[in-house]
């Protein structure tokens, strides 16, 4: 049996549909499962142990747009599938699961033309569930077993990263000498997303005062947020700060997450590596709320925001804020963040 899992959304939302894979891998085991994700995230998957191949879908550049579509699912019907599962909700995406031609074809009611391209179809009841367990109602539709769609143990994303990551992470963090050390990644594709740099310097300031070490990250693009966040916390050259923005992929960047004590970040991508990966996760979340059903999960996991009557004001963020005021971020408290973090960092004996 062949199956297709297409999640072509952000780098979170692959995260979040690796629990999906795992209960269509519990439930089919011999099954050679094929995951389509969104370009540049193909490596991060490379060793998970349910999947057989990881395709990316790049939606933008030459060859890569509206025109390349109908090549794709060319490509897509000729690996002979019998599950598609579309996890996405697209006109793009319902087009390739309409092109697969798999005999068995499962999304969302709310997704483009769900009535005329899938054989089985369920409400995503966004309002309802979280992220992972709307995902699971997918398999409601598959009518997989009760026994399987309640365990706990396959609503955790078991993210697998090969050696080659682990290896290149440890080069990279090498610097610290092996002192405990926390991340910050201030960092985020929606403006509104970012807490404010002042609060990200209070932080680093902070550890740096308490002999944590520090780890800045920051992503493609985000390297200018984080150089401010080091000048206003006057951290360069200081014992225990390493600088890796803009140095590390985004499988080196899975990797250095998963050694580090703690992780101080927005509500972004990263986010998700960090919990899914059991590290200690503090999250600034402003222009969106746990509601929206994308928070970071586990014991160790905590979410700081402020209690402001806009919130939330989308589902991503936006440029600016409706407002005028950023009042959801401005108005978090520093020292409470860093205290959180603090007290995670006892709590492991750090």
């Amino acid at each position: 049996m062949r199956i297709a899992v297409w999640n072509t959304a952000f780098l979170g939302d692959a995260v979040l549909t690796l629990p999906l894979i795992r209960l269509l891998k519990a439930a089919w085991p011999e099954a050679g499962i094929d995951f389509y994700v969104r370009g540049g995230l193909a490596p991060l998957f490379e060793a998970q142990p349910e999947l057989a191949r990881v395709y990316t879908c790049d939606k933008r550049g030459a060859g890569k747009g509206l025109a390349a579509i109908p090549a794709q699912g060319r490509e897509i019907r000729a690996r002979g599938y019998d599950l598609w599962v579309d996890a996405h909700l697209s006109l793009r995406s319902s087009f390739m699961a309409w092109k697969s031609r798999a005999r068995d074809r499962v999304g969302y009611a709310e997704a483009a033309l769900s009535r005329l391209v899938f054989t089985r179809r369920i409400s995503r009841g966004f309002h309802d569930f979280q992220e992972i367990e709307r995902l699971f109602r997918l398999g409601e539709a598959l009518n997989l077993p009760r026994a399987l769609l309640d365990d706990p143990a396959l609503h955790w994303p078991e993210l697998v990263l090969p050696a080659r990551a682990h290896e290149e992470a440890a080069q990279l963090l090498a610097p610290l000498g092996g002192r405990r050390a926390i991340g910050l990644h201030p960092g985020s594709v929606w403006p509104t997303k970012r807490w404010t740099p002042e609060g990200f310097a209070h932080v680093l300031r902070r550890a740096l005062e308490a002999g944590v070490g520090v780890v800045l990250l920051a992503g493609p693009g985000e390297e200018g947020t984080a150089r401010e966040v080091r000048d206003l916390a006057s951290a360069a050259g200081r014992d225990g700060f390493l600088d890796l923005s803009g140095k590390t992929s985004l499988l080196s960047l899975a990797a250095v997450i998963a050694r580090l004590g703690g992780y101080v970040t927005n509500d972004s991508g990263p986010m998700h590596l960090a919990w899914a990966q059991r590290v200690p996760v503090t999250a600034i979340f402003g222009p969106t709320v746990r509601s929206l059903g994308f928070a970071p999960r586990g014991a160790d996991s905590t979410v700081i925001e402020a209690d402001t009557p806009c919130r939330p004001c989308g589902l991503h963020g936006h440029k600016a804020c409706p407002q005028g005021h950023f009042r959801c971020m401005k108005d978090i408290d520093p020292e409470a963040v860093w205290q959180d973090v603090r007290r995670k960092l006892e709590k492991r004996g750090n």
